[in-house]
């Protein structure tokens, strides 16, 4: 049989168990609920990626996440934005102000023209 993932004591099993609690989504449930089978169920990855119906992967995955970072490191980072912008927020909504000043007189700009 294989062993459970060790998981590193950041929050008492009390604390941890309302923080599993606290879960504002499905997927935040999901990964939390992971770390405490894995701790307190003493579950394998893949059983607890059975009973939670996802993948091995992601299990092993959010275990490192929780061991490395503790109960932030769960949490969903975006990959940011703006990463093609050519112009600041301040430029681009003066560009669309006059956009629209113009379609409401008729004479809307192509796509090609906008780009």
């Amino acid at each position: 049989m294989r062993r459970p993932a060790l998981i590193h004591q950041w929050l008492s099993r009390e604390r941890l168990q309302a923080w599993v609690k606290k879960a504002r989504s499905r997927e935040e449930y999901q990964k939390r609920l992971a770390i405490w089978m894995t701790l307190t169920g003493r579950f394998p990855a893949h059983r607890v990626a059975s009973l939670l119906v996802v993948s091995k992967q992601a299990v092993w995955l959010w275990v490192s996440q929780y061991n490395r970072l503790g109960p932030d490191g769960l949490q969903r980072r975006g990959r940011g934005g703006r990463h093609r912008a050519y112009l600041s927020l301040t430029q681009e909504a003066a560009l669309l102000d006059s956009l629209q000043k113009r379609a409401q007189r008729g004479s809307a700009p192509t796509a090609r023209q906008v780009q």
